[in-house]
């Protein structure tokens, strides 16, 4: 069987949560590639909210596995509450989620620098959540990070930090002013840490190759949005890793040719966290609505998101990056009560009209997006699961989105519930 992969087309917070938790009925195993505690996947149904930041979304439905892959990195402490938490729900975490043994360990020293260097830079931050996740990938990308098949010996486990402290607390102080971390308080945490984890570690890659002989169904996880990647997305204000289709194979280790059918989440507007460049920000009261009406604030920090209409140039870029083969647009029913829809089918650059992504985010900071506008609707569309019986501005809308980008949406979202869906 194929893989199929979950992508968020924009800033992330695009719902991905939600849509992996429902195809999930019909998946055998879901499988997280990338990312860290910093992305929070809601997932909602009756009157029941959760959030999960590591747990694939996946772990709601009974009979599926999780996987957390290699790209992830591991905040120990996130780890544990958060498989606890599942366990309180009542749901059977042992033999249903495993961790790869090559995954690498946030440390307290990455929480600490990343939080000193956003205060060094000031006006200049790049707006992280504080989670450590840059320091880790910096690590693993310097060949000096702990991976969870670390923990299993301790003398090398102390030989690895002894070495990283030295450096980490030099920087602390001497760069940032900051207080330094005693390794050997450290080196007891995390050897607890092994011991709570130990049952879940597993080589994930060899498990989900022959799972896809087997001719299991696996679905790939991403975290945060394409337009975050750190190669293809605004930088430097992006994440530290790809959420890009290209993640899922090098975040677990599954060869490209598995891969058949790759969704992309579109929020039916568009918003951002932290700093960067973004065309269609609504500023002031409009803004402001949009956030209200939407509950537009940060699962993990909640921090409350800056919000704007539909940019479809940056869409057909991520769509172009990923290869979509379906869409999934969440949100559709915060829109409704609008008397008109603001659309930006493209941007002009020095007074010339373009569709193309400016890759340059001091030229992306200083286009002006061409917008369409099309009619809105008054009737709430909460909870509809019947496209018939959605009011046809509201159909004419998706189908100007599936139109300009060329690929149909399968999944709409009416409502934040896992039953408040339209399956095409």
């Amino acid at each position: 069987m194929p893989v199929s992969v979950v992508i968020g087309s924009q800033w992330g917070d695009e719902g991905k949560g939600k849509i992996v938790d429902l195809i999930s009925q019909d998946i055998d195993i879901v499988a997280r590639y990338q990312g860290g505690a910093n992305a929070g996947h809601t997932i909602c149904w009756g009157d029941e909210t959760f959030v999960l930041h590591l747990v694939p979304s996946g772990i709601f439905q009974p009979n599926v596995q999780c996987v957390i892959g290699n790209g992830v990195v591991i905040d120990p402490v996130a780890m544990v509450e958060e498989i606890n938490m599942i366990k309180d729900l009542g749901y059977n975490v042992e033999g249903r989620l495993f961790i790869s043994h090559n995954a690498h360990l946030i440390m307290p020293y990455h929480k600490r620098i990343e939080e000193a260097r956003e205060r060094w830079r000031d006006a200049g931050a790049i707006g992280t959540t504080g989670r450590g996740i840059g320091p880790a990938y910096v690590d693993k990308f310097a060949r000096t990070g702990v991976r969870v098949v670390d923990l299993l010996d301790r003398d090398i486990l102390r030989k690895k930090l002894m070495s990283s402290l030295e450096e980490k607390n030099a920087i602390l102080e001497n760069v940032y002013g900051a207080e330094k971390i005693d390794v050997e308080a450290m080196i007891e945490e995390y050897v607890e840490f092994d011991k709570l984890i130990d049952p879940y570690v597993k080589d994930t890659t060899n498990f989900l190759v022959h799972a896809l002989k087997e001719g299991k169904h696996v679905l790939a996880e991403g975290a945060q949005g394409s337009l975050l990647d750190v190669d293809f997305g605004t930088y430097p204000f992006v994440t530290s890793s790809h959420p890009t289709v290209g993640g899922c194979c090098t975040g677990l280790g599954v060869p490209p040719t598995s891969i058949n059918r790759v969704i992309g989440i579109v929020k039916a507007y568009c918003t951002r966290v932290g700093n960067g460049p973004f065309p269609t920000e609504l500023e002031g009261d409009n803004g402001e609505a949009l956030r209200k009406a939407g509950h537009e604030f940060g699962a993990t920090t909640g921090r409350p998101r800056r919000c704007g209409w539909l940019d479809l140039v940056a869409l057909n870029y991520t769509s172009m990056i990923n290869g979509f083969t379906e869409l999934a647009i969440t949100k559709l029913d915060v829109l409704s009560g609008l008397d008109e829809i603001d659309v930006c089918t493209g941007y002009r650059v020095n007074g010339k009209s373009t569709k193309r992504f400016p890759s340059d985010i001091r030229m992306l900071s200083s286009v002006e997006p061409e917008y369409v506008t099309l009619p809105g609707w008054s009737e709430d569309i909460t909870g509809v699961t019947d496209w018939d019986k959605l009011p046809k501005n509201a159909q004419d809308y998706l189908s100007f989105i599936s139109e300009y980008l060329d690929v149909p949406a399968h999944i709409v979202s009416s409502g934040p519930k896992r039953e408040q869906t339209i399956i095409r």
